[in-house]
């Protein structure tokens, strides 16, 4: 039997490859003639860059930048097709898992690290950039990572705003004349599976400020922050509109990558995929065994998981969910996945499900292979 293993990270716990080899143990416990192809994922978020560039071969790069609220912090890129496509992860210099849950305040975090990431890949002469921009702290439309890269954000006297969310409130003009000339000759890719516009109900502010710290009142002013720059980068003739799906991605980067950088928008969990070889493999397997830290309605609406699914069954190839929680329409999960189970042994709290996560997970993928042994058994 081959058996692709196939998940995304469970956030906080277990990075994709960690899982990868959790589940390949689980497996041939139950069956040691399986056979086991190790794809870890990501959608576009933290793991993305180490996922393709070893997927691809490449090699990683370390530089120093900085981390949401100004300190200086070590981050990576990875190069990949000889050096010509540079592969990076903006949670990696401007995500939540850098700050404690005590430092989370969107009026203060800002993207300056990600320009410093992107500045870094630039001075390797990549050709291309590939761009995950999920699990982000940030909310301040891209600001930061802009004003590294030269373009200022000016309020009404002519100065540059201050850093974080808080500066988009006086925003009164935007000036891209000092913007680094190598990214006119550089191709961007952004790997992103969200598809809010920049402002609104449905925009950065509103839908993902709170998890990264922000009260009502703190999403009203990011919101109304949010619509300044829109309007800043319309009257400096760079947009037409921020209603693009994905500008509202990590807190408006997205919308200031495809407006100021050029970049297209595509599919984080489709684009990994690709480069890991997961459709080659798919031709081979006889089941698929993807999962993630927490199962939600998010899930069966289009994150990583689903796009598993999707593509699986579309090949013909049955799909397991093995995920460290169940949450929301069971009927929505068991639509989207053959199996889908919850991984914890009957732990009451997070503290303890994320303590035995590597013992439950390899427990789910064994006694799955044992019932699909069982099943093959039953005449």
């Amino acid at each position: 039997m081959t058996v692709i293993t196939a998940p995304d990270s469970f956030k906080g716990n277990m990075s994709a490859p960690e899982a990868c080899s959790v589940m390949e143990e689980g497996i041939l416990r139950a069956d040691k003639n399986a056979r086991v192809f190790r794809v870890p994922l990501a959608d576009g978020g933290e793991g993305t860059a180490r996922a393709v560039t070893e997927a691809a071969k490449g090699r990683f790069v370390r530089t120093t930048v900085t981390d949401p609220l100004g300190r200086k912090i070590e981050a990576f890129f990875g190069l990949i097709g000889n050096g010509r496509t540079a592969v990076l992860d903006l949670a990696s210099a401007s995500g939540l898992e850098l700050l404690d849950r005590n430092e989370l305040n969107p009026l203060k975090a800002g993207t300056y690290g990600t320009g410093e990431l992107i500045k870094a890949a630039l001075d390797t002469g990549a050709g291309e950039l590939i761009i995950g921009i999920g699990g982000s702290a940030t909310n301040d439309g891209g600001i930061g990572m802009l004003s590294a890269l030269g373009f200022r954000a000016l309020d009404e006297k002519g100065n540059p705003v201050g850093p974080g969310g808080a500066g988009l409130g006086t925003i009164a003009s935007f000036d891209p004349s000092g913007a680094d000339m190598r990214l006119r000759d550089v191709s961007v890719k952004v790997a992103c599976d969200v598809t809010n516009p920049l402002t609104g109900p449905k925009g950065a502010s509103a839908v993902f400020g709170p998890q990264k710290g922000a009260d009502p009142e703190m999403v009203k002013v990011l919101d109304a922050g949010l619509a300044r720059l829109g309007a800043a980068w319309i009257k400096a003739g760079l947009a037409e509109d921020t209603e693009h799906p994905g500008d509202g991605a990590a807190g408006g980067a997205g919308a200031a990558l495809r407006i100021c950088l050029g970049a297209k928008m595509e599919s984080g969990a489709l684009l990994v995929m690709r480069y890991s070889g997961f459709f080659e493999k798919l031709k081979e397997a006889d089941l698929v065994i993807t999962g993630e830290g927490m199962t939600d309605g998010q899930t069966a609406g289009g994150k990583l998981c689903s796009v598993v699914a999707r593509e699986s069954r579309g090949a013909g190839v049955p799909v397991a969910l093995l995920s460290g929680s169940l949450a929301g329409d069971a009927g929505a999960l068991l639509s989207s996945f053959d199996y889908a189970v919850s991984i914890s042994c009957g732990q009451t709290s997070l503290e303890a499900m994320i303590r035995d996560s590597r013992r439950d997970l390899g427990i789910a993928a064994e006694n799955l292979m044992r019932a699909i042994i069982i099943g093959k058994g039953i005449k």
